[in-house]
């Protein structure tokens, strides 16, 4: 036998009310015979507080501690984070959000302090140590490298916050954002560097600190082509580091000239040079020289627009300004035109060059963790003016990142959909005289199917 308190009922009316209640608690598994005029009968003493989406709060915080984010103790930092996944905004304008979940007594003072606690107990080593464990219960062979460029709203430089080349073609001042990412897209780690920091002196540092945190000893890191340069092909090799980076094509490879004498190239034709300590391999791809096709063409009609007048006289890539007369540079339209479709990739892993090429485009999984940092979790721009702050931000938005790609792993739809499914989905605290009553939500079906998902863990 069971025996559950419902609440204490003052007058009558109250009383009726609470002893409806029970009688359905009493049989909330069992469908009615007669519906329930309950609504009709105290329509009028009935008050709405309060709603708020709990559930979502619940779904968010469970897996924020799977994760073992826990750890870091820290139930202010947890907010911040859940609430930035749910509706990404300043830090200020989160103590809203964090309302509209039901979680009130984070203050403006508080927040500050937590904020200052992320890099005064370094939260992002802690956080990093975090999804490694997690990643690591799934094995760990592959990493993924990429560098994107984050933006203030500010017009003046300081040592941290400089002009450089940007990925966004902006003019304000920037900094330089490394991210290291697993196979899936799960980050792994992240630092900043100064605004002019140049691509190729970011890869060392991150897979430097990596690696030596974490002792690994067999793990292939994937980068793009901005990271090739010689000094970091070797400083990698001598690290332990088996690598994937794509390669630049400033002239037409002699493998590939020889081959292209006596023949043409066929769609997904694979040509490999070998080194003395690495090897580069070459793919063409019909669909990728028909796109390199017409860009040249492209080229080659604004360059003849120069030379007729009909278009001011700019840069153009096929325009050869050296000579006393401009004029079409031919052997340099020859050279693109043999290179349209022809993708290099520069290795040490001794592997068949299809799992080469598959490995590689997989980095398609850190542009995505960068476009859900950048879009969905509005990493930029950034208000900051302390390196600090800054520093705190980024690590918030790190975390809510790895929560995120966690998610969408396990339910298979887009963090955006995620909350858009659940947010609406409110608890209410339901009024009768003084007393104040939960009413629970009813959840859809195919809601359950997606509580089901993130409950199994898989």
């Amino acid at each position: 036998m069971e025996v559950r308190h419902i609440g204490s009922g003052h007058t009558e009316t109250e009383v009726r009310a609470l002893v409806v209640l029970a009688r359905q608690k009493l049989h909330e598994n069992q469908l009615p015979l007669l519906p329930t005029l309950v609504a009709q009968s105290f329509a009028s003493e009935l008050r709405l507080r309060r709603s708020y989406s709990k559930l979502l709060w619940e779904v968010l915080a469970e897996q924020y501690e799977r994760l073992g984010f826990g750890g870091l103790n820290d139930a202010d930092f947890e907010r911040l984070c859940l609430a930035r996944l749910v509706e990404p905004t300043s830090k200020l304008d989160s103590l809203r959000v964090l309302a509209d979940l039901g979680l009130f007594g984070l203050t403006k003072n508080r927040l500050y302090r937590c904020l200052q606690r992320v890099v005064a107990l370094n939260y992002r080593s802690a956080l990093a140590e975090f999804c490694f464990r997690y990643v690591a219960k799934q094995g760990l062979t592959l990493v993924l490298y990429d560098v994107t460029t984050l933006y203030f709203e500010a017009h003046e430089e300081d040592d941290y916050r400089q002009s450089g080349m940007s990925k966004e073609r902006r003019l304000e001042p920037q900094i330089v954002v490394g991210l290291l990412v697993n196979q899936a897209g799960f980050p792994l780690d992240i630092q900043s560097f100064t605004g002019k920091k140049a691509e190729t002196k970011t890869i060392l540092p991150v897979l430097g600190a990596f690696k030596q945190k974490h002792a690994l000893t067999d793990v292939t890191v994937v980068a793009d082509a901005a990271m090739l340069s010689a000094a970091n092909l070797e400083a990698l090799a001598q690290a332990g580091y088996s690598y994937i980076v794509g390669s630049r094509l400033q002239k037409i490879p002699y493998d590939i000239a020889e081959y292209q004498k006596t023949a043409e190239l066929m769609n997904n034709q694979i040509i490999v040079t070998e080194l003395s300590d690495r090897r580069v391999i070459y793919q063409y791809r019909e669909k990728r020289a028909a796109l390199d096709r017409r860009n040249i063409e492209k080229q080659i009609l604004k360059a003849e627009k120069i030379l007729a007048g009909k278009a001011p006289a700019t840069k153009a890539k096929f325009l050869n300004l050296k000579t006393k007369e401009k004029a079409l540079n031919q052997t340099l339209i020859a050279k693109a035109r043999a290179l349209a479709g022809i993708k290099g990739y520069v290795t040490n892993l001794k592997a068949p060059p299809e799992l080469i090429i598959r490995h590689y485009h997989q980095l398609y999984q850190v542009e995505a963790s960068f476009r859900m940092a950048k879009s969905d979790l509005k990493a930029r721009p950034i208000f900051h003016r302390k390196q600090d702050a800054i520093e705190a931000h980024l690590t918030l938005v790190f975390a809510a990142l790895a929560l995120g790609r966690h998610l969408e792993a396990l339910t298979g739809v887009s963090l955006k959909q995620l909350v858009k499914q659940l947010r609406p989905i409110r608890t209410g605290v339901v009024a009768l005289g003084n007393q104040e009553y939960l009413a629970e939500p009813e959840i859809p079906e195919d809601i359950h199917s997606l509580l089901a998902k993130l409950r199994s863990g898989h």
